[in-house]
């Protein structure tokens, strides 16, 4: 599978044992950056992630930043992108089989090496559920236009 992976500088060490255990996995993976070392926006490397995603460079993506917040928020300004944070693999299976997420977020400060590793394996083995939750997540990619109030 073509994965694409980025962090900002909180989740470098992350990323990087994340990198080469999915290429020992057999998947090709593409390091969006950053290098260790340089402080830089979660935004900026979110944003270059997702552009991947919705170029169809990549099938999966790896949002990486120290809580995960910030960078699932950046991701998911692509309406190409169903990123889902998570921090177990329950979660990491729920967002393939109901939500058909195609990219996987965490937080560096909050999960270690193996429970990313097993949230990854639960993520990329698990297929989208479709049936009832097609409609749904055809949905999100369509949003109504928001209400406003005078």
């Amino acid at each position: 599978m073509r994965i694409a992976i980025a962090s900002d500088h909180a989740a470098t060490d992350l990323k990087a044992a994340l990198a080469n255990w999915l290429r020992e996995q057999g998947h090709d993976v593409n390091d969006l950056g950053p290098a260790a070392g340089e402080s830089v926006d979660y935004p900026d490397y979110g944003y270059k992630l997702a552009a991947q995603i919705a170029a169809g460079r990549a099938e999966r993506g790896v949002a990486l930043c120290g809580s995960g917040i910030g960078i699932s928020i950046a991701v998911n300004r692509d309406p190409a992108c169903r990123c889902a944070l998570v921090n177990e693999p329950l979660s990491a299976q729920l967002s393939r089989e109901h939500n058909d997420a195609n990219v996987i977020a965490m937080g560096a400060r909050l999960i270690g090496p193996e429970m990313a590793k097993a949230c990854l394996t639960a993520f990329l083995t698990t297929d989208f559920g479709g049936d009832r939750h097609a409609r749904r997540v055809g949905k999100l990619g369509n949003p109504p236009a928001l209400a406003t109030t005078a």
